[in-house]
């Protein structure tokens, strides 16, 4: 039974749904303005697993995952780049679809934007004001009153001393309470981009919008709600108090937050400018070793980036493939029951424990390498096996040869010469002329090449 830890109680869970009815799972996308990060694929690569991992285990499941595509901060770059805030969003969701697509990350089966919900985010809101849970500020901003919902913060746990410091709305011009927060902001300049709505033209606050992407989508019934864990506040906290006081039959069984990524001992930020991009990283590695990094730590627990780590990643990744290399992992109708699926689904059902489950597909690997020499047809089934569960954490999709010969870090004239020598030693061997064949492997070893020579054919791999 999956077990899968909530974020709201703090303790691991089963997964109670019944497999003829549908899993509801919400994911906070991006805000539209810049480029995507390593930390937007740490969450998204989870995420993807996540979808991955329910569908083998045949739950049916409805994935949607927002796109905030009007902000301050979009609108902020866009007047910075002298370009209208639409296109700037249209431009980085096209390159996040870009990103996303070369890390094997499944789009979702919704994908709703902010500017497509604006009535109902303008419905949402005027129910919270009649039902005394929003007010106008004197500024003409409607502002979200936390007092009137007693159960502000048990998501969180965060800010309790501040949650009912109340404050004179004369000193501070929006807010009755420190922690109130725009459920709409009032244009107040020509450049402002707003709409219509009762309270003049404006545009949403940012909590608000998740809220009506999440109704609009499942009504008021999620299983799982997720996002990088510094959406936990003041985001989710927010988004939980309006969807309860709108609707107080609104309910999500588990909330599950990504850890943050640190880059030298640093938090991951933009403010620190120590952010890292995916394109950038994905000209550099191979996208299934940037999964399979993202991947070895749990996805609850900090990530350290280094170099040195994704290196360690792409080794043990080419170990994965270089079990796969000569044998007939492709084999259709076969379902073998062995200890190794066993341990896999195992780790992956105590709370997603990918670093587990990777841990067994190497141990996976080894037991394909010793039947290569004593049994190739049990090393096929096997092989058949590693193929089936990498798939699950989206890895090992490609062909063997293709991804050994695509991470060799040399050129196309290294390759070019290492494939004739190669084929100049099968001449020498089909001859018998064993001391050319041999003095070949040794010119090939000088290079960094070990040659693997099988009944049907000779690989090579890299000492890199």
């Amino acid at each position: 039974m999956l077990k899968i830890f909530n974020s709201y109680t703090r303790l691991q869970e089963q997964l109670e749904v019944d497999k003829k009815k549908t899993i509801n799972m919400y994911v906070c996308g991006i805000t539209a303005y810049d480029f995507c990060h390593i930390g937007h694929g740490r969450t998204f690569i989870f995420f993807d697993v996540v979808v991955r991992y329910l569908r083998s285990l045949g739950y049916a499941l409805k994935y949607v995952r927002n796109i905030t595509d009007i902000d301050d901060k979009i609108i902020a770059a866009s007047l910075k780049n002298n370009e209208s805030y639409i296109s700037l969003s249209n431009r980085m969701i096209s390159n996040m679809k870009d990103d996303f697509s070369a890390l094997n990350i499944l789009p979702p089966d919704s994908e709703p934007r902010v500017t497509e919900n604006i009535s109902d985010i303008i419905k949402f809101i005027s129910i919270l004001l009649n039902k005394k849970h929003a007010y106008v500020a004197c500024n003409g901003d409607i502002m979200f009153s936390v007092s009137s919902y007693l159960n502000y913060g048990a998501l969180s746990n965060q800010f309790s001393k501040i949650l009912n410091k109340e404050i004179n709305i004369s000193h501070y011009s929006t807010k009755k309470n420190i922690a109130d927060f725009a459920l709409w902001k009032t244009s107040k300049s020509s450049i402002f981009v707003g709409w219509n709505s009762p309270w003049g033209n404006g545009r949403p606050g940012w909590h608000i919008e998740c809220s009506s992407m999440c109704r609009s989508a499942f009504k008021n019934k999620i299983d799982i709600h997720g996002g990088g864990v510094d959406l936990l506040f003041p985001h989710h906290e927010n988004e939980l108090a309006q969807s309860v006081c709108i609707d107080s039959n609104f309910s999500i069984k588990h909330w599950m937050h990504t850890g943050l990524v640190i880059i030298n001992n640093e938090k991951m930020s933009k403010s620190l400018n120590n952010t890292l991009l995916l394109r950038d990283l994905l000209t550099q590695y191979d996208s299934e070793i940037i999964r399979f990094f993202l991947l070895s730590t749990h996805y609850r627990h900090p990530l350290y980036f280094c170099y040195k780590n994704l290196s360690n990643s792409s080794k043990l990744l080419k170990k994965l493939y270089l079990s796969l290399r000569g044998v007939d992992f492709d084999i259709k109708g076969l379902d073998i029951v062995d200890n190794f699926k066993t341990d896999f689904y195992k780790a992956m059902n105590s709370d997603f424990n990918t670093p587990l489950a990777l841990s067994i597909l190497l141990r996976l690997s080894k037991e394909i390498n010793k039947f290569k020499l004593i049994d190739s047809n049990k090393a096929s089934q096997l092989a058949s096996k590693l193929r089936q569960l990498g798939s699950i954490l989206g890895i090992l999709l490609k062909d063997p040869e293709y991804f050994l010969q695509n991470n060799f870090n040399c050129n196309n004239s290294i390759i070019g010469k290492i494939n004739s020598l190669i084929y100049e030693r099968d001449k020498a061997r089909r001859v018998k002329d064993w001391v050319r064949a041999d003095r070949i492997r040794k010119e090939l070893l000088e290079l960094g090449i070990v040659l693997e020579d099988t009944s049907f054919n000779t690989f090579w791999r890299s000492l890199q």
